[in-house]
């Protein structure tokens, strides 16, 4: 067992293979007197009932919630097949979370009802005013195809607390996500984690994609799927591919990473990535995409010089980081892997400005269902005005 931090957190991470064993690893690493919250991130690859029953186990009576993904980010940087934790004293952090177990059934007025218990949940420690010192974190099954109905109920209940989050992967297998929360796994569900601090901190989300020229127009879709069928009214994955410069039968995950699609709103673009070729020559997507919209094709720009820049703003605004906690869309570490040098400055990176996370499905940013970003929340370790 752990002396309580001097700073508020406890990062942690295990590289074990068996749930007993994990969960032994976290809580000899987090527990202490203390110690109110835990968050945390784990591969696919382990057996999550075990897992779940283990980490109830070891850890008795402090809440848990975490998620599977696509990679870890843990405290040495990137990371694979482990599980990455930090664990925040009740001092400084008051937390709540509760579970939307049923995604496809989650409206406004539920919203609205869940938002109202994380507060009172939080104003129980008196830390902070909620107000200007609380931020929202979600984490969403990935392949729900839920996440835009939920995210905008949610949009609307949390009003001016900011609010970020990611979905729930399973190492690029596409077919099993998982939040956990109550002490177990759940498929089809989602976790609202509040949290209020005195501690100045920021919501933020940045990206290095850069608009091309070329224009493609949803002709045809299935909006419940996320799938197009037609780009141009031409079989989409033959427009994509006749775009990028390759067949059809080449396309994959490292071809969507480096050539992204995007929907203009206003100035900014919000990428909407490809997920996968299907069958019929049809495009599935990661992100809500409609009959009549209009894709912009992208290009991937420079990633360490946007990073860097990110990480200075914040520090100049935070000082020097307590945590930042990052949910890292899986396509951009598909790129990151692809050149060794880059590879290591950016594990380096993460490891300097304390991030802890896991590479998602797709990144949420107030109410907004993005991909291929880098976003998150970054702690300070002064107090002052409260985040934004």
């Amino acid at each position: 067992m752990l002396e309580e931090p001097a700073e508020g957190v406890v990062t942690a991470m295990s590289l074990a293979s068996e749930a007993e064993a994990v969960a032994q690893d976290l809580a000899r690493q987090l527990i202490h007197p203390h110690l109110g919250f835990v968050l945390f991130f784990c591969s696919a690859e382990y057996d999550l009932q075990a897992l779940g029953q283990a980490l109830e186990q070891y850890f008795g009576g402090v809440r848990l919630v975490g998620c599977t993904s696509a990679g870890e980010i843990t405290p040495q940087g990137y990371g694979r097949n482990c599980v990455s934790a930090v664990g925040f004293d009740h001092r400084s952090f008051s937390i709540a979370s509760a579970l939307v177990d049923e995604m496809d059934r989650f409206g406004l007025i539920d919203a609205q009802q869940l938002v109202e218990r994380l507060v009172q949940d939080c104003r129980a420690n008196s830390l902070a005013p909620i107000k200007g010192h609380s931020f929202a974190l979600t984490l969403l099954d990935g392949l729900s195809s839920r996440e835009e109905v939920v995210l905008a109920a949610l949009g609307a209940a949390f009003g001016s607390i900011p609010h970020f989050g990611g979905s729930a992967a399973d190492d690029h297998h596409l077919k099993h996500t998982h939040v956990y929360c109550e002490g177990r796994f759940h498929a089809g569900a989602a976790v609202v984690v509040l949290v209020n601090t005195a501690l100045d901190f920021e919501v933020f989300s940045t990206h290095h994609i850069v608009p091309g020229s070329e224009k493609l127009v949803v002709t045809r879709a299935d909006n419940t799927s996320r799938r197009v069928l037609e780009l141009n009214a031409e079989p989409a994955a033959d427009v994509y591919a006749r775009l990028i410069g390759v067949t059809p039968a080449e396309l994959d995950l490292r071809l969507f990473a480096a050539h992204p699609l995007a929907v203009r709103l206003g100035d900014s673009y919000y990428v909407r990535s490809v997920q996968r070729v299907n069958a019929d020559r049809s495009l599935s997507f990661y992100c809500a995409v409609e009959n009549g919209i209009v894709l912009t094709a992208m290009r991937t720009g420079p990633l360490l010089p946007n990073l860097d820049a990110l990480f200075q703003r914040l520090e100049a605004r935070l000082g020097p980081p307590l945590l930042t906690i990052g949910c890292d869309c899986f396509l951009r570490r598909l790129e990151i892997e692809g050149d060794a040098q880059v590879l290591g400055r950016t594990s380096e990176i993460l490891r300097t400005q304390r991030v802890i996370g896991f590479n998602s499905y797709g990144e949420q940013f107030n109410g907004m269902h993005i991909n291929q970003t880098f976003t998150g929340v970054a702690i300070g370790r002064r107090g002052g005005n409260g985040g934004r």
